[in-house]
């Protein structure tokens, strides 16, 4: 299913140009045009799914084989020292086009990007409330 009114969509289908990095059939991925550094890129799946609650679990082993194997090889070609991998489910995770997508962004030394939050110190208790919370019901 596609949506006719996502511009991922369209991009991932073709009808909006872009800088297009890898394609096959289910996916095409292309650089970001607002990137946190050199060589960031985006996963799109050619089908519409909001977010990764959406996402079958097929296309989700195959959205992450794929940037495996991407970010191997942009590391060899593009001389990154790491990468971030991430993906950002609904708006309060800071979702801001409601299309799955997965983000490779390539981390060179001294590039001053930062991921990060603030660190909570929960106790023991505290733990394990939330421990049973998620398995237990």
């Amino acid at each position: 299913m596609k949506d006719s009114d996502c511009i991922f969509c369209k991009i991932a289908n073709g009808e909006i140009p872009s800088k297009t990095i890898y394609e096959d059939e289910n996916f095409r991925v292309i650089l970001d045009l607002a990137p946190a550094t050199k060589g960031h890129a985006l996963i799109l799946p050619k089908e519409h799914y909001k977010d990764l609650f959406e996402l079958p679990e097929n296309i989700a082993s195959d959205v992450i084989v794929l940037a495996k194997k991407l970010a191997t090889e942009m590391k060899e070609k593009l001389g990154c020292d790491g990468f971030n991998i991430m993906q950002n489910s609904g708006e309060t995770a800071g979702q801001t086009v409601f299309h799955f997508h997965m983000h490779l962004i390539p981390r060179y030394k001294g590039d001053r990007q930062k991921i990060e939050w603030e660190k909570k110190e929960p106790s023991q208790e505290e733990l394990e409330a939330v421990r049973k919370q998620i398995v237990e019901q």
